[in-house]
């Protein structure tokens, strides 16, 4: 039988408090979207998978399969809807004619067990469905609409997970008839239940543990309450030549050269993105941008930050703060100051109140001193997903 599964990871995870997508996010050093396709493929139970992202992540990804990957078993990206049942439905679409059987799940959930898979799989090819299960160990009780209290009997209770597992001609026609009739549901086996009336529940070695990560304190306990710092330092100089602008932290001064350079030879950029590699231990600007890439021709500097700041991010790290040292006898760049600090903040992500931007003269000693070229130092603090 033709089994594929649809991993869900489009939602922003806003509980969860951290600055994008929660699934990009290193839990002991790999993210949790890796985690979740290294337990679907360790299965040995799929033919493909479809994952589903949310438009702006797409970037994130790739940085991500280059990094952790590659991913195998993901055969194709589809793109996340308004809602789940949106995104769901779009990642249904993607799967090939001949697939059979469809497991649904939340990449969110990186511990499910091929125990859990298992079950769920055997259970939709003999009754059509099969979505993994645990017994409610809370007391739950049920708050009527005049505020009356009536106790539940736990006994009959079970809370729901995923992989959700279905017929995949069931499931896709389910959720075709729910968008055009506008049934909002909260999860895949909801919207079975309305149109096919039986869903079956499985349960397996593994359940409780097949947690989805929530909220902060989910991935602190995971990642150890203490944050996971990075220190990185740069450094870099170009030589003052005629018939150049003169750019520095993205701001165009006025002056009678301007600095040589394959970009627009930004000098102070240039440092604050070695930095911000050399704390993410991925060398330096030379090996990213290399000046025998002609798409990297004049460009200005900034551009190649949002670059760097995609890796940053796709690495689990946010800038704590960024402190640029522009070393150059003139022009003076005390009026410049400021629209440079915040446009250094802007493409770190950060208030202008973690970033600090100042210049020096050598008194005239050395190449700066002496006018003819310009460097700029720069230490930049990184710290992890966890901790923010």
């Amino acid at each position: 039988m033709s089994c594929w599964a649809v991993i869900v990871a489009a939602g922003r995870g806003a509980r969860s408090g951290l600055a994008q997508n929660k699934v990009f996010f290193p839990i002991a050093g790999r993210s949790v979207l890796a985690r979740c396709l290294d337990a679907f493929r360790d299965s040995d139970r799929f033919d493909g998978a479809v994952l589903v992202l949310s438009a702006g992540d797409e970037a994130l990804y790739r940085e991500l399969e280059s990094r952790e990957g590659p991913f195998e078993l993901v055969r194709q990206v589809a793109m996340g809807g308004e809602t789940r049942r949106d995104s769901v439905y779009n990642g249904l679409m993607a799967l090939p004619e001949d697939c059979e059987i469809v497991a649904i799940h939340d990449a969110a959930r990186p511990f499910v067990s091929k125990s859990v898979i298992d079950a769920t799989l055997e259970s939709a090819k003999r009754y059509g469905s099969g979505v993994i299960s645990t017994p409610v160990v809370d007391t739950v009780k049920q708050v009527g609409e005049d505020g009356r209290v009536v106790s539940l009997d736990r006994e009959r209770l079970r809370a729901v997970q995923t992989p959700q597992t279905f017929a995949f001609r069931q499931i896709l026609e389910a959720h075709r008839r729910a968008r055009s009739e506008g049934l909002a549901v909260t999860d895949d086996a909801m919207l079975f239940e309305h149109y096919y009336g039986d869903v079956r529940l499985v349960t397996a070695d593994g359940a409780e543990e097949n947690k989805k990560l929530t909220t902060r304190t989910d991935f602190e306990r995971l990642n150890g309450a203490a944050p996971d710092f990075r220190v990185g330092q740069g450094y870099d100089a170009h030589r003052l030549a005629e018939g150049r602008k003169l750019v520095l932290c993205g701001v165009e001064i006025p002056h009678d050269r301007g600095l040589d350079g394959h970009s627009d030879a930004d000098v102070a950029v240039h440092a604050l993105m070695d930095a911000l590699l050399g704390a993410l231990c991925l060398g330096d600007i030379g090996r990213h941008f290399p000046d025998s890439d002609p798409a990297y021709k004049g460009i200005s500097s900034m551009k190649l930050l949002e670059i760097v700041m995609a890796k940053v991010r796709a690495a689990g790290y946010r800038v704590g703060n960024a402190d640029v040292t522009i070393v150059a006898q003139r022009p003076k760049l005390a009026a410049y100051m400021p629209e440079m600090k915040r446009n250094i903040a802007a493409g770190l992500g950060v208030p202008e109140d973690r970033v600090n931007v100042k210049a020096t003269t050598t008194e005239r000693m050395g190449f700066e001193g002496e006018g003819q070229g310009i460097s700029a130092q720069a230490v930049a603090l990184l710290v992890s997903g966890s901790s923010m």
